[in-house]
C-alpha cells in the first residue's frame, strides 16, 4: 500500500490481487455468521475495494493495513446486510408433523377498531389517532394538544393499554 500511495502501479495491482482474496473470505465469514447468501459476497467485495480505493489516503502508513482493511469490510458488510434487511426462513415442512393448530372458531375475527377508539377518553383518543393512525410524532402532537412530548408518550402507553383491557373484556 505504501508503494502503491507513491504512484506505483505494480505493486497497486498486487495489493488488490492480495486484498480481493482476504477481503472474500472475511465477507463470506460474515455472510455465513448471518444466515445469508454466499452470492452476495462479491458486492460487498467490490463496494470494500472501491472504499479502499478512495479512502486510501486515510490509511496511517504507520499503522498495519489489515486492521484498516477489516473495519472497512465490516462496515461494507454491516452497510448491506442493514439495507437487504432481516430475512429469516425456516420451511415449515420441516416441522409440520410437529405443528398442532388451534383454531377458536368462537373468537372474533373482526376488530371493531372505532369502538375501541370510542372507549377512550377524548385526548387519549385524539392522541392514538394522531400517532398511530396519522403517523404524527409525538413532538408534533405534543405541540398541538400544548402538552409535553414525555406527557404524550405516556398517555399514549396508557390509552393503549386501556384499548387492550376493553378489548380483553368483551369489547369489539
Amino acid at each position: 500500500m505504501r508503494a502503491a500511495r507513491q504512484g506505483d502501479e505494480q505493486a497497486y495491482r498486487r495489493l488488490l490481487g492480495l486484498v480481493v482474496i482476504w477481503l472474500r473470505s472475511v465477507v463470506r465469514r460474515g455472510l455465513a455468521s448471518a444466515g445469508r447468501d454466499m452470492t452476495e459476497c462479491e458486492d460487498i467485495v467490490q463496494e470494500a475495494l472501491l472504499a479502499m480505493h478512495l479512502k486510501r489516503d486515510t490509511w496511517d502508513d504507520s499503522r498495519p493495513l489489515q486492521p484498516w482493511l477489516r473495519a472497512i469490510a465490516r462496515y461494507k458488510l454491516a452497510d448491506h446486510l442493514r439495507r437487504g434487511g432481516w430475512h429469516d426462513h425456516v420451511d415449515i415442512a420441516d416441522w409440520e408433523d410437529s405443528l398442532e393448530l388451534a383454531v377458536d372458531v368462537e373468537a372474533p375475527t373482526v376488530i371493531d377498531s372505532r369502538r375501541l377508539l370510542d372507549s377512550l377518553p377524548e385526548r387519549q383518543r385524539r392522541i392514538v389517532q394522531e400517532i398511530s393512525l396519522e403517523g404524527q410524532s409525538a413532538a408534533a402532537v405534543a405541540s398541538h394538544l400544548g402538552m409535553s412530548e414525555g406527557a404524550v408518550r405516556v398517555a399514549l402507553h396508557r390509552a393503549l393499554k386501556a384499548m387492550a383491557a376493553f378489548y380483553r373484556r368483551g369489547g369489539p
